[in-house]
Order: structure tokens, then sequence, then C-alpha cells
């Protein structure tokens, strides 16, 4: 069993009534400013490093990858729950069917069954709820660049429906779709139902490469710098080899996010993303520049660095492949909180780490990275909510609000409705917890306004605050969330709304707990879940609260602001943040009454 690899062709010229696949110079502000550009003298030589710890630690048996016997030693539970069985083996010969034949009273009866259902079934997209809901799971896809049809959604609404009150949807801050209440014996035949309709869930948690990332606003957008759609497919492509699997790149030592940029707004959020593909020119030539190591984690986050290194279109897998390996060869396998790839390239050092990826390309050649970022800086970020026009001419897309990202059955089977009688049947989700319908003609687009789900639950124009407002699972689903996020994000949110008022969008963003999948510290105001007491010493569900985060060519990560807020007294906080850090304006009591 090989691993799967392809060329990437550079997308080719466009008619003008074509989707967008050019790069193009930004054309309404000034001329832009590098944000991965190469040093001007040469770089140091390679820091001392060890010949032998640049020896691979993994080697290929009977088609997957293994952990050499002399590197297990100190490793972590996970990665010996993998040695026993590897998780693809569920998949690829078909032990899921198996499995979901076995009832959990027999599967808590092994060892081996139970590490089945609690991790290995992560390969597969599937996370049992044991904690909330012992019995069910949750189901991730991968959609590259987000973009998904009606039909899938309607096969997806499908799903749920059959749950009742344990199933609903969600969509994630990686452009994806969870779909919860999942129960064993129904998932063969969910996993056929999904590849009918062109969708896998495989390959989309624990040690592998996540939901690759583009621009929600790919091939319409009048000011986009690159479609990135052709690289987000070929990269899940080459990730998953086709929805066969790819053992290659599937025992990695810790979870790996990738994203292609292209838009000047970086609604890809590149600086928090293993790899991010930055557009560039060089020597006339189209490619990316190349960040690494950006990651969030419970004990640690990190923002991208720069490889210093260029590729050109042609080289997108190549390299994705080239940096996957490196990681997968040499990276860290004991803490698991010290196993993202960040790690690794701090302990080597950017030089060695680079020399090791290049080595790994197949002409053994990596470029230094290009001045010609074409990524302006000074760009002024666009809202996407609301109806804009497409490059296309007589065509639109509308972006609705979906409140902390929660959907129900009903309601993705209106929204595929809707797709289909006003767009092409097509629907786009964001990072933000969003979904953009694209391809609408103009004459349509009042009617479509008046849609009762448009005018009653996923609003084009949300309130200011609300717009922005992100939320994680919370502890109604997750057994890691200490605290419940989504319900108390929007009530809180409702709450502060009614007391100030301010001129600008503030995001804040709600995680239950401190592995911020919620990604509280990109946020304006974030609130990372802990315990806490109260007045009276009473121990209660509470919040960290972060300050400073920024996304964009500017972007940092924010920092602690106050910990140990009880969740009941965080609307006076808040108000007075607004109040002294966002310029917000107190409303006087009959203003916030109405």
């Amino acid at each position: 069993m090989s691993s799967f690899s392809v060329r990437f062709l550079t997308p080719p010229p466009c008619s003008p009534s074509s989707l967008s696949c050019r790069p193009k110079t930004p054309t309404c502000l000034s001329a832009t400013t590098p944000t991965a550009a190469p040093a001007t003298s040469p770089p140091p030589p390679p820091s001392e490093v060890d010949a032998s710890r640049l020896e691979p630690r993994v080697e290929q048996r009977d088609g997957y990858w293994v952990l050499k016997e002399e590197y297990r030693g100190g490793i972590n539970p996970q990665e010996k729950v993998k040695l026993e069985s590897d998780p693809m083996k569920l998949f690829m010969e078909n032990g899921i069917e198996q499995l979901s034949k076995i009832s959990l009273e027999e599967i808590e009866s092994s060892k081996l069954t139970k590490d089945d259902i609690d991790i290995r079934l992560k390969w597969l997209g599937l996370f049992h709820r044991r904690k909330h809901q012992y019995g069910r799971f949750m189901m991730r896809l991968k959609l590259p660049n987000g973009i998904t049809t009606s039909a899938q959604t309607r096969y997806l609404a499908s799903v749920i429906k059959k749950y009742g009150k344990d199933g609903c949807a969600d969509v994630t801050t990686r452009q994806n779709w969870q779909i919860r209440g999942v129960v064993l014996s129904d998932v063969p035949e969910i996993l056929k139902g999904l590849a009918e309709v062109g969708l896998t869930s495989l390959q989309s948690g624990m040690d592998n490469v996540r939901n690759p990332v583009g621009n929600p606003l790919a091939g319409i957008d009048p000011r986009e710098i690159v479609d990135t759609r052709p690289y987000t497919n070929f990269l899940s492509q080459f990730i998953t080899n086709n929805f066969l699997g790819n053992p290659a790149v599937s025992n990695l030592p810790r979870k790996w996010n990738v994203c292609v940029v292209g838009s000047h707004e970086l609604y890809e959020h590149p600086h928090i993303n293993d790899l991010a593909y930055m557009p560039a020119n060089k020597d006339g030539r189209f490619g990316f520049n190349l960040l690494v190591g950006g990651f969030f984690s419970a004990k640690r986050c990190a923002e991208a660095v720069p490889l210093d290194a260029w590729v050109s279109a042609d080289d997108v897998i190549p390299l994705c492949k080239a940096v996957l390996e490196a990681f997968r060869d040499l990276g860290f396998r004991g803490n698991r909180q010290k196993t993202r790839m960040m790690w690794l390239i701090d302990e080597l050092g950017i030089e060695v780490f680079r020399a090791e990826v290049e080595k790994r390309m197949p002409e053994k050649k990596l470029e230094r990275a290009s001045q010609e970022d074409l990524i302006d800086k000074q760009w002024e970020r666009r809202d996407y909510l609301g109806v804009h026009p497409q490059k296309q001419e007589g065509l639109s897309y509308v972006g609705i609000h979906i409140p902390v990202g929660r959907i129900q059955a009903e309601e993705m089977n209106e929204l595929a409705r809707i797709a289909d009688e006003y767009g092409t049947g097509e629907l786009r989700l964001t990072v933000e917890q969003n979904i953009i319908i694209p391809n609408i003609q103009s004459s349509k687009l009042e009617t479509l306004l008046k849609e009762p789900l448009l005018k009653e639950r996923f609003s084009p124009e949300p309130s200011i605050l609300m717009k922005t407002l992100v939320a994680c699972t919370g502890n109604q689903f997750c057994g890691q969330a200490i605290i419940e996020t989504k319900a108390r994000a929007l009530k809180v949110t409702d709450e502060v709304e009614r007391h100030v008022s301010v001129s600008r969008p503030v995001r804040m963003h709600w995680t239950g707990c401190p592995n911020t999948c919620g990604q509280v510290q990109v946020a304006d105001i974030g609130f990372m879940g802990c315990m806490t007491r109260d007045e009276n010493g009473k121990a209660v569900e509470g919040v960290d609260i972060y300050l400073g985060g920024k996304i964009g060519s500017d972007s940092h990560l924010g920092e602690v602001y106050k910990k140990g807020v009880p969740c009941k007294d965080l609307v006076p906080i808040v108000v007075d943040i607004m109040v002294n850090k966002f310029g917000a304006v107190v409303r006087n009591r009959e203003e916030g009454d109405e």
C-alpha cells in the first residue's frame, strides 16, 4: 500500500463568465507588504542536531506506518492504542462492519473494542460521547473549502432527523459539518450514504490532517487573489487517497491543520494553522510562500512562522506531503501536550526542519521565500454577511448568520431548498460558523430575503455583536468541556447588547475548556471555561477572559485579562470591557428595554 500523490496543475486562464482561478494584484489599496519574505542576508547555517535525531522513527509494515521498537519508550497512551491495532484497519479492512454488530455491553468487556469506540473510531470521524451521550457519536466530515451541496445537506439532515432530540448539526471553526446523535449500528450505512453524495468522514479526527480551509468567497469575489477551491480539493484528495484511506499520513504524532489563503482579509486564519499557503509571485510564476507551526492547545498556543520557502502551484501537494512526512518521521510521541508540529520545529530549529522538508521533496530542492507577496497588509477586512455582488454579472451571494453554528434537521432541509430555488444548490460554510449562499440571480434577491428562515432564524443582518459570535460545542455534548457554551454565549451577548451600543463588531469567542476549539485567543474578547468559586465559596461554572486577539495581516494572540470569573457575574464585566476597550456607549434604561 503506497502513499497517494498527485501532481497539481496550475489553474487555467478564466473566461469572463467563469469562476476565478488566477492571482491578481490588489487594485484598491496601496502596494502589498510581504508577510513571509526571506531575510535580506543568507540564512544562518543549520543548528547542530545529532544525526541520530534525524533518523525516521516510523517504518512501513504491511501497508501501515508503525513506530519502530527502539522509539516506543515513554510514548503516550494514544500511541500504545495505535500500536495495538492501526485505527485505519476499521475502514480499510472493513472492521467497522463487525464492530457495528457488537452490543455495547460486549464492547465494554474488551479493552480492544472499548479502545475502538473511544479512540480508533476517531480515524473514521466518529467521537463517542461517553460522558454525556453514552452510546452516541458525533461524526465529523471532510468538507474542503467549506463547500457543500443541497443534496449533501439533505442527506445529513436525514441522518440526524431519525435521532430526534439527540440529533443536530454544527458548523465548525474549520468550515466543516459535525453531526450528532449517531449510533454505532448505523455507521456502515451512513458511510455508504456519505460516499453516494460525495462526502467522507475519513481521517477527520485524532492524529490526522483536519479539514483543508480556504477562502469562503473563492471564485465569486471580484477582489480575490486566487481561487482556493482546486487547491483545497486536491489536498483533501491526497490526504484521504480519494476516500480510500491514506495510511502514509494517518499516523501523525498529533492533529495537523492546513489552509490555502486566497483573500486579502485572511478569512482562512493562516497564523493558527500547521501549514498555510500564502499566495506570492516569484520570477513571473504564481505560487505560495509558506507558514508553519501555528496551533492551539491546553498548555501552549503559537502563531505560525515563515518557513522561508516558496513553492509553485504544481508543488502544493508534494510540499504538503513532505511536511507531513517530516512531522510523521521525526515528531515527539510522548506527552500529548508537546506533540504538535511547532514543538518539533522548536527542537530542530527552523533551518533544520526546513532541510528535512526539502530532502523529502521530489527533486530534493525547496526555493527560498518570495518577496512578491500578494497579500495587501493594509486591506480593510470586509463583512461577508448580507447581500454582495459576485464577480459574475447579475449574480450575488448572501451571507447568513447561524447563531453559534447550531442547526437542526428541518433547518438544513430548508437551507437546501433555498439553495436550489434561488441559487445553484451550493452552500458554503465559514470559520465563523456561518453560511454563504452563492450564485443568486439579482432578480430573486428580494423574494429570498423574505423567506421565513432568513427572517426568523438565520438573518443576513444580525446584530453587531451576534454576527461575529463563535462558540464551541460545550458540555451539552462534549465530555472535555467544563462549561455550557452555546446557549450561554447567546444569552450573555443578548444581555450585553441591552446595556451598551457599539459602533463596530467586537468578536467574542467561547470555548468550554483549555483545548480552545472555540479559538478564544484570536478573539477581541475570549471566554475559556473553567470551574471557579462564587462569593460564597461555592464551586460554579466560570471563565477566564482573554483580550486583544487579532486576525488578518497584523494577527496576534490575545492574553488573559481576568481569571476565574463566575459565569453569572459576566455581563457587567463584559459591559465594562466594551465601554473601556471598544468605545461602547451605555444605553439608557428605556432604550435598552425596547
